[in-house]
């Protein structure tokens, strides 16, 4: 493929992806101001990316679950993605040259309204931008799951979603908090973090737990490590996968809350006050700290993408965010 031609990444069939030509961006006939962006970066969500690439996406779901900017229809051929880092190259002045955020699929350059990108903070280099959607995503699951000071809480997953949880409720003075993976490899990401990390958790009676896993024996796990009248956050998607949660047990004698958070609506709490735009800067700014770096589990170039996804787009992979460089 010439990438010298302004190109896409095409989910084209079931784990089946290519790069295809689009056509150079222009701005379209209108009164909304636009920018033209050069992708700088972008990152591989894999856990919602997996479920596309997989053929996971229920077809009830097709709508809700269509990304900003996407072409294409459900189930395939789709360009999706959600996690563009650029340059302005043309637009408004006040943002030509600027670094920008734009929640885009995985594409070399694009024309979208001034309105779809935010500016970079300056504490927060290009590289490390492309977790903003993972963050926003942590952000929201945290509202929802109400953390307080002193609270016993656990995360169990920990992909980029679940150790972004984990940092954010960490950082609340006098929380417990543990951090859970059966995956041994992510001890090291933890501690990276600041996060107390363990495959075997020694806690109970938690005052909430957050489940990022994907898998339902994470959630009966979750639903274990719950106390009295506790809540636990779902933060997974199984897409067309069917769950069986163990509600027997401890579930109802316990009076457990189990509340799902999906990053598409804002939560109730803030939804009076707060627009996705303001959530996103929001996130964007939280990205200035470098121990996030450690969220970055691999880079590539936009060249080697669809290899890239037969890698990382499999059931059973094990990255974190894998960064695309153009």
């Amino acid at each position: 493929m010439d990438v010298k031609n302004n190109t896409a990444f095409w989910i084209t069939g079931y784990q089946e992806a290519r790069l295809g030509p689009v056509p150079e961006p222009t701005f379209p006939p209108s009164e909304t101001p636009y920018v033209i962006v050069r992708s700088r970066y972008s990152g591989i969500s894999r856990g919602t990316e997996s479920l596309v690439y997989n053929n996971q996406v229920p077809e009830n779901e097709y709508q809700r679950m269509r990304a900003p900017f996407q072409e294409g229809e459900f189930p395939f051929p789709v360009k999706y993605g959600y996690a563009s880092v650029g340059e302005v190259v043309d637009g408004p002045e006040a943002l030509l040259g600027r670094n920008v955020f734009c929640l885009h699929p995985h594409q070399q350059r694009y024309a979208v309204p001034a309105s779809a990108v935010l500016p970079l903070p300056a504490k927060v280099p290009a590289e490390r931008a492309v977790l903003a959607a993972n963050m926003e995503t942590a952000i929201n699951g945290v509202w929802d799951g109400q953390p307080a000071v002193g609270d016993r809480v656990a995360v169990i997953g920990l992909g980029v979603v679940g150790l972004l949880v984990a940092w954010l409720v960490n950082r609340i003075p006098g929380v417990e908090l543990i951090a859970v993976d059966t995956n041994e490899g992510r001890r090291s990401v933890a501690q990276a973090l600041g996060v107390r990390f363990t495959t075997e958790p020694d806690i109970q009676n938690c005052d909430l737990v957050f489940h990022a896993s994907g898998h339902p024996s994470g959630l009966a796990k979750a639903l274990s490590l719950a106390g009295p009248d506790a809540r636990v956050v779902e933060l997974s998607w199984y897409g067309d996968t069917p769950v069986s949660v163990p509600l027997g047990h401890a579930f109802h004698p316990n009076r457990l809350t189990l509340k799902s958070s999906q990053v598409g609506q804002l939560s109730p709490e803030h939804r009076p006050r707060w627009n996705h735009r303001r959530r996103l800067e929001l996130a964007l700014s939280m990205l200035s700290e470098p121990a996030l770096d450690a969220l970055i589990s691999g880079e590539s170039r936009f060249e080697q993408l669809p290899q890239v996804a037969r890698n990382i787009l499999m059931p059973g992979a094990d990255a974190l965010c894998h960064r695309i460089v153009y």
